[in-house]
């Protein structure tokens, strides 16, 4: 039976995925309260309520949640055991199901294909780590992830997401390809066009959140939508944005000589690199709970909307991008 209109609590909620949440529950009618340090602004309804806090502060820092009730919460900013066992144990009494979303990051072998739940998960991090790196993230979530385990039981449910994409992401990941795609001219296109793009719109795991919440789902689920060729996720980025734009495919070992890696080339993988499984991510569990994808088009064209108004970070510049056209012909 289908559980109408629910008290949740998101923990964030205020930024990109938590903001697709809070306006996902709003329009299916459930009322929500967010808990946040409140430094940065935010564009949600009046209609949510606001509580402000620290989870880095212990019992001291949550006591705006304390004798409250809600029949959900949401946790979209845990990144350490520190944070997450202290909102855990806080609400164990407070919420009913508690649903975390972690990453896909938590997979310890991430050449395989495709990448599945029930695959290793890296070894879990100290609790008392705290500093969150390129090297710690994953670990750290797995910790995050046990944490809500122990203390919810069939109470928790763990989303692990893909890459995210889609309006607000503060990231730029996605939106630099649609952007570039955008400008039009000749753009560098990492490979030979047939390593794989893979990322999940926010405003799909936002639904699946609510299903889950309104369902009352336990369980671990990948969040992952369509799996395109780069030279497809091209073709979709060009139509989206209408833009006369060519893509010069530079292979990856000309890309590794040039020293061109993640960092300014986001969300390319090789997919028979270390990590090219992070580009296969199995999402059949998840799409017979109840998830549906976004058309990759709409994802670009809905994106490009946004990203066109709105200042995005620079990953490869002109003068680099110019420089290794100019060499590779």
């Amino acid at each position: 039976m289908t559980k109408q209109g629910m008290d949740v609590l998101v923990l964030g909620g205020t930024q990109f995925v938590g903001r697709h949440i809070v306006e996902t529950l709003l329009s299916a009618g459930h009322r929500v309260a967010v808990f946040t340090r409140g430094r940065t602004p935010d564009e949600l309804p009046e209609t949510v309520e606001r509580l402000h806090g620290d989870r880095d502060g212990g019992a001291e820092g949550l006591a705006a949640l304390s004798g409250r009730t809600w029949d959900a919460c949401v946790d979209v900013s845990g990144y350490t055991p520190r944070q997450v066992r202290a909102s855990a144990e806080a609400l164990r009494d407070s919420v009913g199901r508690y649903v975390f979303v972690s990453t896909v990051s938590v997979y310890a072998e991430q050449g395989r294909h495709p990448v599945r739940e029930d695959d290793p998960r890296f070894p879990p991090a100290a609790e008392d780590v705290t500093e969150v790196t390129g090297e710690t993230y994953g670990p750290l979530k797995v910790t995050c992830e046990d944490i809500v385990e122990e203390v919810y039981g069939e109470r928790a449910t763990l989303l692990r997401p893909q890459i995210v994409a889609g309006p607000y992401d503060p990231t730029g990941r996605y939106t630099y390809w649609v952007d570039r795609v955008a400008q039009g001219g000749r753009f560098l296109a990492p490979g030979d066009g047939s390593d794989s793009v893979q990322v999940i719109d926010a405003r799909d795991l936002a639904r699946f959140t609510v299903t889950v919440l309104e369902q009352d789902i336990p369980g671990v689920f990948n969040l992952a939508g369509p799996r395109l060729e780069w030279r497809e996720f091209v073709d979709v980025a060009r139509e989206a944005t209408g833009a006369n734009a060519e893509a010069v495919w530079v292979d990856a070992a000309t890309l590794e000589a040039q020293g061109i890696g993640w960092n300014e080339l986001p969300i390319y993988v090789p997919a028979s690199g270390e990590q090219g499984g992070l580009m296969d991510v199995a999402n059949d569990r998840a799409v017979a709970a109840g998830l549906t994808l976004t058309d990759p088009g709409a994802t670009a064209r809905d994106t490009r909307a946004w990203s066109a108004g709105t200042p995005q970070k620079v990953f490869l510049t002109p003068e680099r991008e110019a420089a290794v056209l100019a060499e590779h012909g």
